[in-house]
């Protein structure tokens, strides 16, 4: 038997039902005992501390320990998918695998432990523990995998900003929205498409971002109509406007601005990759006065000589 598959609980010499106490237990004595500072130019005593320090790594871990429990070496490989490799297992064991299915022949195993009618082991292994290679592996999987699902979601400029945890009824579950998202762009929620024999596909989200009356998006900046009264405009004015997290800000209008001028508030705008914010620009629109009274009017054409 290679190393890479000596069996764990041998390693620490304790059996297979050890409490995660007793697993403690053995390692650190074997610890102490093959340590490299008690065993000074041992190899071989260095390579075993390797081994136990590596076993107790995995039995300690009750998540990792189920893991090697169920499936073995295989279940602690990078990438390995246990929800798909049981889903298998259940199915298989159901009879799905007979016949027409995905691998074709006779499943015939018991839990892991022993395949028959599959051919090659190192194929199968590989489209069970999510090896996405392409050529035969990657289209097997693809084949035992459900279908992806598309929906759509509608979240707040505040929650584009800020990013946020969505709610999806229809998936039953949520989607963690990142911040500085834009309409269109799309989240990938894994398990949640249509089950297959392997487990179930994603759902692709679609995000859609309800920017509030007055905002518009710009890239990364935001870009805000505020109006003002002719007054404001003419004499200079403190203006407060909306934020995109739902508070005001005070704003100062000098003197003299011009219907369509923009302001510039730093940092006030989407975020961007790496967490910083964009820009967000105050449009200045003036607000002309709807009256028929001749005093306005009489008002209005004074003004036309400062022109």
């Amino acid at each position: 038997m290679s190393k890479s598959q000596r069996d764990l609980y041998a390693l620490l010499g304790v059996p297979k039902t050890a409490s995660a106490d007793e697993i403690k237990k053995a390692y650190r004595e074997l610890a102490k005992r093959y340590h490299p500072d008690r065993n000074p130019g041992d190899k071989a005593a260095e390579e075993r501390f390797k081994e136990i320090s590596a076993a107790h790594a995995v039995l300690s871990d009750d998540e990792k320990r189920r893991r090697y429990d169920d499936f073995g070496p295989d279940g602690l490989r990078e990438g390995f998918d246990p929800d798909a490799a049981r889903n298998y297992a259940r199915w298989a064991s159901q009879g799905g695998g007979r016949g027409a299915g995905p691998m074709g022949g006779d499943p015939g195993f018991g839990g892991f432990g022993g395949f028959s009618g599959f051919g090659d082991l190192n194929d199968i292994l590989g489209n069970l523990f999510g090896e996405m290679g392409g050529g035969r592996r990657g289209r097997a999987r693809s084949q035992a995998r459900g279908s992806d699902v598309e929906t759509e979601v509608t979240i707040t400029l505040r929650q584009a900003v800020e990013g946020a945890e969505v709610a999806l009824p229809e998936l039953g579950g949520t989607v963690r929205v990142p911040a500085g998202i834009v309409s269109g762009q799309k989240v990938r929620v894994a398990g949640r498409g249509q089950q297959g024999a392997l487990g179930p596909g994603d759902a692709l989200v679609v995000v859609r971002v309800a920017a509030p009356m007055g905002f518009e998006l710009d890239g990364d900046d935001l870009v805000l109509d505020a109006p003002l009264k002719l007054s404001e405009a003419m004499l200079g004015a403190s203006v407060q406007v909306p934020t995109p997290e739902g508070t005001t800000l005070s704003l100062k209008v000098p003197a003299g601005s011009q219907s369509g001028q923009r302001m510039r508030i730093r940092g006030r705008g989407m975020t961007r990759k790496g967490g910083e914010r964009g820009e967000l620009y105050v449009r200045l629109l003036v607000r002309v006065p709807r009256t028929d009274d001749e005093r306005a009017a009489e008002l209005a054409r004074a003004l036309d000589a400062y022109y």
